[in-house]
């Protein structure tokens, strides 16, 4: 999801990040003629080796074992759910389990309902313009489609970059005329190609900075509650979070977010809260440069990540999630999401991970 040049992509294959990154990465398998072979994590025929991966939630349920060498559980005055973090990798900090089913539940529906929608930007907005009510034309299976003149020529209008594009709008399937050639895309294919939305203040990845000029809302207050509430661990003490941005990354089946720190924000010390929502994944932390052998553990559905000081100079990404059956974490979310009004939201988030990054900016 973040893209690297070729010379930059060469050097890195190199580094002990990338060489765990392939380690756990999801690989198609490969069918010659005659038979089929694959990588480990293909379901070609390799087995995979996950042993090394930290399970959080396994050993919240062993509670009164020793923990493993290098984690501690740490104890924070006035905060009722537990917290993990790694003794080498200070300013790193996980809750697992952090949110309830319930909640859960609706930040998945928010965050394909309503953090989308604009003036909030997606990876979309580029080549459609601002989309409305994604979801509500998923769910009503809709096509997007061009929208013309009365003479038939192509309207354009700007897009946030100042780019000449065409404008959309969602119809019906039956309100095409036979014969009619438009350029068209199903609401389902759009939403499946959602990989990021931006609230509050807009982060330009063109330029890999805060744009305060572009049109946006501020952070809708449940989701500033909540990030000052499960911040408490890694905050400084007497100071105040102050959410202002937050990208929300959506995940298919196949897709990874390689090796990156989160470094444009002016004060480190200030944590980044990062929920996780949907599928399990694997989380890869390593440390201040790629040559560091990352630790990897397994992000479930309601778990909370928090990296400050230190730990937002850390190399980090997702190397790989888990789809299908056999999901503990999915299935919990069944009776939740089995109205009909959900039933889009339960087909996608059974093959799909949300992650939701929430930042103080300045």
């Amino acid at each position: 999801m973040y893209g690297e040049t070729e010379p930059a992509a060469a050097a890195a294959d190199r580094t002990a990040f990338r060489r765990a990154e392939k380690q756990y990465k999801l690989y198609k398998p490969l069918k010659p003629k005659g038979r089929a072979r694959g990588k480990p994590g293909s379901g070609g025929g390799g087995e995979e080796d996950l042993s090394a991966v930290v399970d959080f939630h396994a050993l919240l349920a062993s509670a009164g074992r020793e923990l493993p060498a290098g984690i501690a559980r740490r104890d924070v005055a006035g905060f009722d759910r537990p917290v993990f973090c790694f003794l080498d990798r200070p300013g790193f900090y996980i809750i697992p389990g952090a949110l309830s089913i319930e909640e859960q539940c609706y930040w998945i529906r928010e965050s394909l309902k309503t953090f989308p929608q604009p003036p909030n930007r997606t990876n979309l907005t580029a080549l459609y313009g601002p989309i409305f009510d994604l979801l509500a034309a998923a769910d009503n299976e809709k096509i997007l489609v061009e929208v013309e003149n009365s003479d038939g020529q192509e309207r354009s209008e700007q897009n946030i970059n100042g780019t000449k594009i065409n404008s959309f709008k969602f119809i019906k399937v039956t309100e095409i005329q036979k014969g009619e050639g438009c350029r068209s895309t199903a609401a389902t294919t759009l939403i499946r190609k959602l990989r990021w939305s931006t609230l509050g203040l807009q982060f330009d990845w063109s330029k890999r900075n805060y744009d305060v000029l572009l049109p946006h809302n501020k952070i809708p207050d449940g989701l500033s509650a909540l990030a000052k509430k499960m911040v408490v661990p890694a905050m400084p003490s007497g100071e105040e979070f102050k959410p202002e941005a937050a990208i929300v990354n959506y995940y298919g089946p196949s897709d990874m977010l390689g090796g990156h720190v989160d470094d444009m924000e002016a004060d480190w010390t200030k944590p980044i809260v990062s929920i996780s929502l949907g599928c399990k994944c694997i989380f890869l932390l390593g440390g201040k440069t790629r040559d560091e052998v990352p630790t990897a553990m397994f992000l479930r559905s309601g778990d909370i990540v928090l990296m400050a000081g230190e730990a937002r100079e850390y190399f980090h990404g997702v190397p790989r999630i888990f789809t299908g059956n056999g999901q503990d974490e999915i299935s919990a979310l069944d009776s939740q999401l089995s109205g009909e009004d959900d039933s889009f939201i339960l087909n996608y988030i059974h093959n799909s991970r949300i992650n939701i990054n929430i930042r103080q900016v300045y």
